[in-house]
């Protein structure tokens, strides 16, 4: 059984597959207690996989979002992965790096976004090495993101590199995030665009 909070179609808000139509399967709990999030992650209903898989049918996409919380703490994934590829659909998962499961190799597309406030546990695990896109979150002073994002460049491979701006009680950061992109070399700027255009 898969503990959920929602599982809903809307557009792909934040990197490089922005404005791509997707379901997306946003599972219960995470590893990780950051200050400023605002997901809630308590779990609301449990599916199993073939009923899960039917809710995803069900909303008819092409593409499927594995999200959270955090996904890679969930039991049962490399299956859920399998049954979503004998479908047809393309999988992304979004991920906050600090496990590196063997069944992230057989989706499309991992995005990855590490914590700031989570730099010592980084450094201490064993944590992913290598993904599509990396998306650090502007979410503490300037220089501390600025270390900890050319500390995570050197620690995880990407195609592509974001900085987020960071979101507290509706206001969303721009100007510490402009800010430090100013100061690093081959990153650029993920926003939320579902925040900003008001969709989910």
């Amino acid at each position: 059984m898969y503990g959920l909070v929602e599982v809903f179609s809307s557009l792909q808000g934040e990197g490089r597959n922005m404005g791509r139509p997707c379901t997306f399967v946003r599972f219960a709990g995470c590893n990780l207690a950051c200050p400023w999030c605002d997901t809630d992650t308590a779990r609301r209903f449990t599916l199993s996989l073939d009923d899960l898989l039917s809710e995803v049918r069900a909303q008819r996409p092409t593409s499927v979002i594995l999200t959270g919380g955090e996904p890679t703490i969930q039991a049962g994934m490399p299956e859920l992965v399998s049954a979503l590829k004998g479908a047809g659909f393309w999988i992304g998962v979004e991920t906050n790096g600090l496990l590196a499961p063997a069944w992230l190799g057989d989706v499309d597309y991992v995005a990855c976004s590490p914590k700031a406030e989570e730099a010592a546990r980084y450094r201490a695990e064993t944590c992913l090495r290598r993904c599509d896109e990396v998306r650090v979150v502007a979410s503490s002073d300037e220089a501390s993101v600025i270390r900890f994002a050319q500390e995570i460049r050197g620690r995880i491979a990407a195609t592509d590199y974001y900085i987020s701006p960071c979101e507290r009680h509706g206001e969303i950061d721009f100007a510490t995030a402009k800010s430090v992109l100013s100061r690093l070399d081959g990153w650029s700027l993920s926003v939320q665009l579902h925040k900003i255009l008001g969709f989910r």
